[in-house]
């Protein structure tokens, strides 16, 4: 398997992303990061939520760290607590990092969230915004002791052919039973196997329309 770093790319709506030569795969869909990341995970995953009370995610795959920025400013304007746990088994380095253009494409107070969570310490709660609190997990979900409970999962791992072990009914099961009743997960895989293992362990599965360049999405919930 290919261990190099991570290349730059550079996607349809000028954001960009890095294509991994480990999984011979990128991180964001090449017809755009940022609306890829507005659609599945804040449009039919945050914003999906009600607005009452504060609430927990946990994201499956932080890469780099755009789903978190993008979230961390919809906490304030929602002005909702969260508590967002980012796992993360091959974190990147701050010099590929220091490469993506987010500064630049995101407007002001999400390139500042991002920077921020770029710099947050592994391993404890990273206050981001008085809304925002960031905890960053260096593991595998694969072999992680789920502690919490959640009311919102962003599944953002790398495809099912690519880490197989991940997107697994047995990784799923252990997820179901660490979300909160009424909880949601998002992910932007729609593939038949990943349905029947969501609905195997539980969640109600609806496919959605998906953004520019994908025809679906799905979103789970446990009722």
């Amino acid at each position: 398997m290919k261990t190099t770093s991570p290349i730059v790319v550079q996607t349809a709506d000028g954001s960009h992303t890095l294509y991994a030569e480990q999984y011979e795969a990128h991180y964001h869909s090449l017809n755009g990061a940022i609306q890829e990341s507005q659609h599945i995970y804040i449009k039919n995953g945050y914003e999906y939520l009600p607005i009452n009370g504060a609430v927990s995610i946990l994201e499956v795959g932080l890469g780099t760290c755009l789903n978190a920025a993008l979230t961390a400013i919809k906490t304030i304007e929602r002005k909702q607590k969260t508590s967002y746990i980012g796992v993360e088994l091959h974190p990147l380095e701050d010099n590929i990092l220091a490469k993506l253009n987010y500064y630049s494409v995101l407007s002001k107070k999400e390139s500042e969230a991002w920077g921020k969570i770029v710099d947050a310490k592994w391993g404890v709660e990273n206050p981001i915004n008085e809304f925002f609190y960031l905890t960053k997990l260096h593991a595998d979900i694969c072999t992680l002791n789920l502690l919490g409970t959640y009311d919102l999962i962003y599944f953002d791992a790398f495809a099912p052919e690519d880490q197989p072990e991940v997107w697994s009914e047995e990784i799923f099961e252990k997820i179901y039973k660490s979300t909160n009743k009424d909880g949601i997960l998002v992910t932007y895989c729609s593939k038949g196997i990943v349905k029947q293992a969501l609905r195997n362990v539980g969640y109600k599965v609806e496919r959605l329309a998906g953004p520019p360049g994908k025809r679906h999405i799905l979103r789970a919930i446990k009722l």
